[in-house]
């Protein structure tokens, strides 16, 4: 049956960034699909633990803060998540940071700490995540965004990483296609989450944002839970290297 290739029952996915917002629908969507979870967060993600279990999934949280991260560091969480349920299927990159600014001022500081949470350990955690579905097979989903295709304003960090993500998915999937690894990634549009805030209280650049959506809302996590779901799945074994947006039309005005 055709539904039944989405059906995840069985599988073990990790998902960064679990503890709220995007990567807190990411894990409810793969365990409502029947995943057990592994959450990696740099805060508790005691809430959706509750959640995912209520759904009668099992969930392990383990605390890491990425910005400070390096690649023997992430190495060594995905031994420990591989260790924790046996098996690893998915890895969905969703933890992200935020910097915002002119870029004729912006700071190294500012620049390194965007680079290393949305690109560096998202490329060291696939590397891992590679290392055991290599024999097996697995899906590997970057949460990418429109600044993926977009310049943006005042976010120049932001931009080059989500940019530089978008090339990764394509280049990995490339190398590990012949491994039946899909690396593949979401392109959320603008999601009311935390990491909007500032957007969405903003008197003028909130009603323009609105006015080029077609859809006429803001999106929220739910609205990316089919595709998480599919790329996740056997349902998307023929897809490599692709890049979905989610942005209720934004990308075509």
């Amino acid at each position: 049956m055709t539904l039944d290739l989405f059906k995840l029952d069985g599988k073990v996915a990790l998902v960064t960034g679990a503890d709220k917002g995007l990567g807190q629908g990411f894990a409810l969507a793969l365990a409502e699909a029947g995943s057990d979870v592994i959450g990696l967060s740099r805060s508790d993600s005691g809430k959706t633990s509750e959640a995912v279990c209520a759904l009668g999934r099992q969930y392990h949280s383990m605390s890491c803060d990425l910005q400070k991260a390096n690649a023997a560091d992430l190495q060594k969480i995905m031994d420990e998540a591989v260790h924790i349920f046996g098996r690893l299927d998915i890895l969905v990159n969703n933890a992200g940071t935020i910097r915002r600014g002119p870029a004729i001022d912006f700071s190294e500081t500012d620049w390194d700490d965007v680079i290393q949470v949305n690109l560096k350990s998202a490329f060291f955690l696939s590397q891992a995540a590679a290392r055991v579905m290599i024999s097996n097979g697995g899906k590997i989903i970057n949460i990418a965004s429109l600044l993926s295709f977009q310049g943006g304003v005042n976010v120049i960090s932001y931009a080059a990483a989500k940019s530089g993500l978008a090339g990764m998915t394509r280049g990995l999937a490339n190398e590990w296609a012949k491994h039946n690894i899909n690396v593949n990634a979401i392109a959320p549009g603008y999601i009311a989450t935390d990491l909007t805030t500032v957007l969405r209280a903003d008197p003028n650049r909130s009603p323009a944002i609105l006015e080029r959506i077609p859809a006429g809302r803001w999106g929220t996590p739910d609205d990316l839970k089919g595709a998480v779901v599919f790329l996740a799945s056997s349902a998307s074994d023929y897809i490599h290297g692709a890049i979905i947006p989610v942005d209720g039309g934004w990308l075509t005005r």
